[in-house]
């Protein structure tokens, strides 16, 4: 990780870590790249797919209804791994989730797959 550079912890609604930004980039627990956020906090898987908005609290959230997607996005280049820290601070106390929406990091982590994973990467030739 870069000098300078500061790592935030996402949370999920039951208080764990359930990725880092380090901005504009996300990753899973594990220290992979799952994704990136734009300027105004909304969260793209690495293959590009819109997934949600970064709340303030901070979460990644999204309407249950699917009807309403972004376009697809060029990703930014892959990014390495990072060595996530032993230990963190005490997640903030978070607003219920409002019942048309969705914790992303809890009830959809799939959409925020690494490099190389999921259901939506692109079939190769």
């Amino acid at each position: 990780m870069p000098s300078g550079t500061k790592l935030i912890p996402i949370y999920t609604s039951h208080g764990d870590v359930g990725a880092y930004l380090i901005y504009p980039y996300l990753y899973n627990p594990a220290g992979e790249w799952i994704g990136w956020v734009t300027p105004d906090r909304l969260v793209f898987s690495v293959h590009g797919h819109y997934v949600g908005a970064l709340t303030m609290d901070p979460r990644i959230l999204r309407r249950r209804e699917r009807e309403n997607t972004l376009p697809r996005r060029v990703p930014p280049p892959a990014q390495s791994t990072i060595r996530p820290p032993v230990r963190l601070p005490l997640p903030p106390t978070m607003a219920e989730v409002p019942i048309n929406m969705i914790d992303i990091l809890d009830e959809a982590p799939e959409l925020l797959p690494p490099v190389g994973f999921g259901d939506l990467v692109e079939d190769m030739n």
